[in-house]
């Protein structure tokens, strides 16, 4: 059940007490920022054009480092595995009505992070990389020049008007993007104690696993799903993975959230079984931290220690809970690991990632009501993953390039290059370059080894297999992300505010005003 409170202020919205949002309920650094107005001026430039939209939820889905080529290649991989050629195929996402091209940039780089792009999206304002929800007039990893500048973020704004929130990452839950959801911090790394520096300590700063469970907007996060175990448990402790916490202050977060929710039906699971034996339907509360790291990739989740569910069984799971609440949600979903396979140069499994993540994106559309609930799809940032030469049609996106010959007719042999070899369709600016784990095998393990530098003979390579990764131009210890632009997809309520080109911080202000959360007047 909610909180009392919750009830009064969702019945003055129904009465009609709080119909006209005011800015009042944001920090004046949030509201006054250029980044913020430039914004709302965006969204009331729409609204003049169109008409008022009201969405009673909203899910967010962030395929973190999904850019435009990433989308491009994920769909021919999966049209390829239905037996087709591929190129004429179709994600979920990509039918949906309306879309727009999203400028990603931080306020310090032209090339983003994800805690800079995220904090876009969640308070309508711009800043530096590596600093989460912090306005960029301060400095990154300082507390002193943080405080003042802390930023409100949409699930803060959800919780104070009575909507149920979740979030779920098959990264850490306390990584750049999904704690830009809850979190206020000048240093995307400071994911636990540890990692806080003393000073920081001195000056005030919380961790970030400790406020996600000391959230104090509405009664916090109902549900959190993903990765991050070791964040919130302390390091005497060994988990169900054999694995110890990150923890030095002695603190098992997960217990204060249970005890925090005692009065309530909360439940705290760490693996598949746990979670399939939940009654989501009578679940208030829901902490599942299904690995000490990071989740696995979706090629490899069944061999973790108890097994992991899908960014899909995921969002099932997350909507059962949420969909309780009579006055909405407000839903995160982000499917992490699509960017570490690229910083990996792994392209299988960061295509295989976003193809589940497009799954779960069906689901969503499958499950809800077109009439009350907006979706949106989206990136934080792009990578340096390219899809090149001149494959023929239908050839296998993870293969050797055979093209066609002058008459137009497919050849059986790859093409070479200058230097004799054949080389891929896809393949990286930067990064490790080429390795050869064998399938079933390969993603992680990359980050262990030198990279690879020039080319690489693959004549009798298998390089369609997950263990295979791509060759790279610059050799460096992780490929990067890119700066160009991405985009996002829409569907339901206020969809149609998002044409054009926009910047990132603008899709704040979508949510904003479909939801009606009060944080800005709009048209």
């Amino acid at each position: 059940m909610r909180r009392l409170s919750k009830t009064i202020i969702a019945t003055a919205v129904t009465c009609g007490l709080a119909s006209v949002a005011h800015s009042a309920v944001l920090p004046d650094v949030q509201s006054s920022s250029p980044w913020f107005t430039d914004g709302k001026a965006a969204i009331d430039k729409q609204l003049a054009q169109a008409p008022k939209s009201k969405a009673k939820n909203i899910i967010l889905f962030v395929g973190d480092g999904m850019g435009i080529s990433t989308i491009t290649a994920a769909r021919i991989l999966a049209g390829q595995r239905e037996g087709n050629t591929g190129e004429e195929n179709v994600l979920s996402f990509e039918k949906m009505p309306y879309s727009a091209q999203v400028k990603t940039y931080n306020t310090n780089q032209q090339t983003p992070d994800s805690a800079g792009t995220m904090t876009a999206m969640m308070t309508g304002v711009k800043t530096k990389a590596g600093v989460i929800n912090i306005a960029p007039d301060t400095d990154r990893a300082s507390c002193d020049t943080a405080s003042g500048y802390e930023l409100k973020t949409v699930i803060e704004m959800a919780e104070e008007k009575g909507l149920s929130t979740g979030i779920i990452s098959t990264a850490r839950v306390t990584h750049a993007t999904p704690a830009a959801t809850y979190a206020k911090v000048p240093e995307r790394n400071w994911e636990s104690d540890d990692k806080l520096p003393e000073e920081a300590k001195a000056a005030g700063c919380k961790d970030i696993a400790v406020q996600l469970v000391e959230l104090e907007a509405g009664d916090g996060i109902d549900v959190v799903m993903g990765g991050g175990r070791r964040h919130f448990i302390p390091e005497t402790i060994t988990d169900s993975e054999g694995k110890s916490g990150k923890r030095t202050d002695g603190r098992d977060l997960t217990n204060e959230w249970l005890a925090r929710y005692s009065d309530q039906a909360a439940f705290y699971v760490e693996d598949q079984a746990g979670f399939a034996g939940l009654d989501l339907a009578s679940t208030d509360k829901l902490l599942a931290l299904f690995n000490s790291s990071h989740m696995q990739y979706n090629a490899d989740r069944l061999s973790d220690v108890g097994g992991e569910p899908t960014v899909t069984e995921m969002t099932e799971g997350a909507l059962e809970v949420l969909k309780q609440n009579d006055n909405g949600y407000f839903l995160m979903v982000e499917s992490g690991r699509i960017d570490h396979g690229h910083h990996a140069g792994n392209a299988y499994r960061a295509l295989d990632d976003t193809i589940e993540f497009a799954n779960a994106i069906q689901y969503a559309m499958d499950n809800t009501n077109p009439e009350d609930t907006l979706i949106m799809v989206t990136a934080d940032h792009s990578h340096v993953f390219t899809i090149a030469g001149y494959p023929q049609r239908g050839n296998p996106i993870l293969g050797l390039v055979k093209s066609t010959d002058g008459s137009g007719q497919p050849k059986s042999q790859p093409s070479l290059a200058s230097d004799g070899m054949p080389y891929t369709t896809v393949g990286y600016a930067n990064g490790l370059g080429f390795a050869d784990y064998g399938d079933g095998n390969g993603g992680d393990q990359r980050y262990g080894d030198d990279a690879h530098t020039g080319r690489v003979d693959l004549s009798s390579i298998d390089t369609t297999q997950s263990g295979f990764h791509q060759e790279a131009l610059v050799p460096l210890g992780s490929e990067t992300h890119a700066g160009e632009d991405i985009s996002v997809h829409a569907i339901g309520p206020a969809a149609h505010l998002l044409q054009g080109v926009i910047e990132q911080n603008v899709i704040f202000h979508v949510i904003n005003h479909a939801a009606e959360l009060g944080g800005e007047a709009y048209q």
